[in-house]
């Protein structure tokens, strides 16, 4: 189904991401006293009284912005309006009404979308409610809310189902969560709006532009995707803002709520110790993995020929040697489009099942081939085995002692596995679990 899709707009520091994150009842966006904290549009979905949208946090937009950041920001809001079917616009209540915020009032007037007044930082209403001013913008009756004590957000949530239109049908396969992770400045965000083709994400040579892991919705050929772009990973003595602390944690979680990982490695930095250790974390929650080498054009002068720097990068992340490599440009376009076919190609090896009899073939062909060493006199044995889980696949093992498997060991039973079914760019996991022969 497409979903209805909601935008929280207004100028900084209103309580648009505290609104946000009071809807989704988590802390989905990053909140702080400094303005202008907020920078990409973040995409989640909510449901309320079986109706379910799309809601959309959006940075402050600000009059006479020009094309520094605050002029991406509000650009980016802009788009979100634009995409949106109907708008929920946050004013303070402790401010009043600014002249800015008529000018906002203006901009949401000319785009002819509906549009809900919400004067938030309302935090008692046994008072007088300070709601008068806010009735001269001309957009309807205001709703006063206080998104950081939860007050009147369940009668705000009634109005907006009354509001938004129906899903429509289409697709009802989920959504591919891809979470595109890597350090700073590696180039996550312009690969995301490389393969979107427009600029949904707010892009700055300025390392840590993106603070939030920002999901951006995306379709092509009746496909669903969603693009999780996520804060720079640096290591812990390297951070100094706690926002930036945060955006780190966050960047961990979009690796637990996502299918595939994307991790970005920047050619001329070749791969660092910091690389190794983000692939691991991808490797560590069991996703899905194409390692995506940005900046590529910049390989031209060096004359090093891509297969073979695709075979020095698996050897320095050797534990996702199993890991597709792509080279590729998000300046140029080079290699965009192969990213989204990779994504295809991995995805299907995450969700493949494979027929019992073919894994007991698989796995005792290898015990036959090579056995493992005998311990203190005893030999393992394999009884029998099965999968039991997909994404990723998972295979349990009943042997009549689980301590006679070595880690090395395992490792064998598992490229054994992938050695006869492929399962490119896919963690496999060997499990065991004792069973006495009959």
């Amino acid at each position: 189904m497409t979903k209805p899709v909601v935008a929280i707009v207004g100028r900084p520091n209103v309580g648009k991401s505290t609104l946000f994150n009071r809807i989704l009842g988590r802390q989905a966006a990053v909140v702080d006293a400094e303005p202008g904290v907020t920078r990409d549009r973040l995409y989640q979905e909510v449901d309320w009284a079986g109706r379910r949208f799309v809601l959309v946090d959006t940075g402050g937009i600000e009059s006479g912005a020009g094309e520094d950041m605050a002029g991406r920001v509000s650009d980016q809001a802009q788009r979100a309006i634009a995409q949106a079917q109907l708008i929920l616009y946050v004013l303070d209540g402790n401010a009043g009404l600014l002249e800015e915020d008529v000018q906002v009032a203006a901009l949401l007037r000319r785009s002819g979308k509906p549009v809900l007044v919400v004067v938030n930082k309302v935090d008692d209403f046994n008072r007088p409610l300070p709601l008068g001013d806010f009735f001269r913008l001309g957009l309807g009756e205001p709703v006063p809310v206080s998104a950081a004590q939860g007050l009147n957000i369940g009668d705000l949530l009634d109005l907006v189902v009354t509001e938004i239109p129906p899903a429509s049908p289409e697709s009802g396969s989920e959504p591919v969560r891809i979470a595109v992770v890597g350090r700073p400045n590696v180039g996550k965000s312009s690969l995301v709006n490389a393969i979107l083709g427009e600029d949904r994400v707010i892009v700055s040579d300025i390392p840590g532009t993106t603070r939030d892991a920002v999901d951006t919705l995306f379709r092509r050929d009746g496909r669903e995707y969603v693009f999780i772009d996520t804060a720079g990973m640096r290591r812990k003595a390297r951070i100094r803002e706690s926002i930036e602390h945060y955006s780190v944690l966050r960047a961990k979680k979009a690796l637990e709520r996502a299918d595939l990982a994307l991790v970005v490695l920047d050619f001329a930095d070749g791969v660092t110790n910091q690389d190794q250790r983000i692939a691991g974390l991808a490797e560590e929650a069991g996703r899905g993995t194409i390692i995506v080498v940005n900046k590529w054009d910049l390989a031209g002068g060096t004359g090093v020929p891509a297969h073979r720097y695709q075979q020095e990068v698996r050897r320095e992340l050797t534990f996702t040697g199993y890991a597709p490599v792509l080279c590729v440009s998000a300046v140029s376009g080079l290699g965009i489009p192969e990213i989204l076919g990779s994504v295809e190609t991995v995805m299907g090896e995450y969700r493949r099942q494979v027929p019992t009899s073919v894994l007991n073939r698989i796995l005792h062909d290898a015990f036959m081939i090579s056995p493992p060493p005998a311990r203190k006199g005893k030999r393992l044995k394999l009884m029998y085995c099965t999968q039991v889980a997909v994404g990723p696949p998972a295979f349990l093992l009943f042997v009549n002692d689980p301590g006679l498997v070595s880690p090395g060991y395992r490792r064998y039973l598992e490229n054994e596995v992938r050695r006869a079914m492929g399962f490119q760019g896919v963690p496999v996991r060997i499990l065991l679990r004792r069973r006495e022969s009959k």
